[in-house]
């Protein structure tokens, strides 16, 4: 007789038992919700005894001071917590426990993810990132020779190198337009509206950028395509879990997301959204019994792949929700406000994203001159900060961009953000010290088992 998944966690010792009925994350996250309920997300983002709560959800090092929260974030223990289950229970019998038990399941993680980017499940692919996402898209729409595609200096480069693979296979013409950031949304607009031509057959571009937190103006830039007949593929990587929004605010028709950046699931996890109408002309980037179908699950078909990082994602989500959109939203924003606002006004500092919060969220890149104007450089800035105050941070050396990248998350503290603050302004105050950095707390002084070198 098979034995169901439910009793299968009945059968299991006390302490596993515990670990899976035991975690009260969420219900006093709930219940501290319940008490500040009233209180608008504004008002309510500098509230450090509220989000504390919420830094303690997580099981990160404080040893070091992680700002690199845009690459991949951390998932809270209530997320690590759930993916041990499932590995456990695939591990019991892998073959009839993923097929037959967790497959069936990750339809319910589609039905969330639809549901909080606000479409049909149906036009939902879990995949593993944004990468994936996109470039299922990129190379499943049928191009000829000469077709055009159109994106910017400031589009990720796994999403140009997939382009210009196409360009050596399939002949076809990549484009890459240029805008200074920080920019508005007309700057943005007006220099891909002015890069395209009749043999544009694509404009592939980013709801936020990864090299400054630029926010683009996707729904002009996917009407503005649609009514010429040109396809608009969005990256959207960074947006979705960052800041508050659903489809009907970008009425994209492709859209890529990786869930284990700002939605905080476990690394190796993502979605695509494709519009119902358009899923049958798009190839599968893998093969498929039927590649011409209208099913979203098309998409999926690479071979056996574990489910415990997707289906966890539905705790992920809950989380997310739990905390509520808007409200993360103005924390992170508030995190970002207060490491920027001591360096405003300070003629050697050069911020390379906005204020204006129709273009920003919580990333922010910022350069920084040394006394005869030249720019510091990035990696050495980023080392300097790694190494006199554990600080992680991104250099960032692009096109029209020469800064390190900030980016913050829920469980950033107050202490945390002063430290990254102080330290910036010294760099602002003074450049990178020229004295050696101190010996890491890490490596052990020269012994008779580490003869100094």
């Amino acid at each position: 007789m098979s034995t169901t998944r439910r009793e299968f966690l009945a059968l299991q010792t006390v302490p596993i038992v515990g670990a899976y009925f035991h975690n009260d994350t969420l219900p006093l996250l709930a219940k501290s919700l319940d008490r500040v309920r009233a209180r608008t997300p504004a008002d309510l983002a500098s509230d450090e005894d509220f989000w504390i709560q919420i830094q303690n959800a997580f099981s990160v090092d404080r040893s070091l001071i992680n700002f690199n929260n845009g690459g991949c974030c951390p998932a809270p223990t209530v997320v690590v917590e759930a993916q041990k289950r499932h590995i456990d229970f695939s591990n019991h019998l892998p073959t009839r426990q993923m097929w037959h038990v967790l497959g069936p399941e990750l339809e319910t993680v589609r039905e969330r993810v639809a549901r909080a980017f606000g479409v049909s499940p149906d036009e939902i692919a879990i995949t593993r990132n944004a990468s994936e996402s996109l470039e299922i898209v990129q190379f499943g729409l049928d191009l000829k020779p000469g077709d055009e595609v159109i994106t910017t200096t400031h589009d990720y480069p796994n999403m140009v190198n997939s382009w210009n693979q196409r360009v050596k296979r399939d002949g076809i013409v990549f484009k890459q337009v240029a805008y200074q950031p920080p920019a508005t949304h007309d700057q943005i607009f007006d220099a891909i509206a002015a890069a395209v031509s009749a043999k544009t057959r694509v404009i592939h571009t980013s709801h936020i950028t990864f090299t400054t937190g630029q926010i683009g103006p996707v729904r002009r830039i996917c009407e503005f395509a649609r009514e010429r007949g040109i396809e608009c593929i969005v990256d959207g990587a960074h947006a979705f879990g960052q800041f508050a929004f659903t489809h009907k605010d970008l009425n994209c028709d492709y859209y890529g997301v990786s869930l284990h950046k700002w939605i905080l699931a476990p690394v190796g996890v993502g979605f695509l959204y494709v519009r119902k109408s358009k899923i049958p002309a798009i190839w599968p980037l893998f093969g498929n019994a039927d590649p011409g179908s209208g099913d979203i699950r098309k998409f999926e078909t690479y071979g056996t792949h574990p489910f415990a990082a997707k289906l966890a994602v539905s705790e992920a989500l809950t989380f997310h929700q739990t905390i509520g959109p808007e409200r993360k939203e103005a924390r992170l924003r508030f995190l970002r406000e207060s490491w920027v606002a001591p360096l405003r006004g300070r003629k050697s500092v050069v911020f390379y994203t906005s204020d204006d919060s129709a273009t920003s969220a919580a990333i922010g890149t910022v350069g920084f001159r040394d006394a005869s104007g030249e720019m510091l450089d990035p990696g050495k800035i980023c080392d300097h900060l790694m190494a006199q105050h554990r600080i992680v941070s991104t250099p960032i050396s692009s096109p029209g961009v020469k800064g390190i990248r900030i980016t913050p998350n829920v469980y950033t503290t107050k202490e945390e953000i002063e430290i990254l603050s102080e330290s910036l302004v010294a760099i602002a105050e003074g450049g990178i010290p020229t004295a050696a950095p101190a010996v890491p707390p890490t490596a052990a002084p020269a012994g008779p088992d580490r003869p100094k070198k």
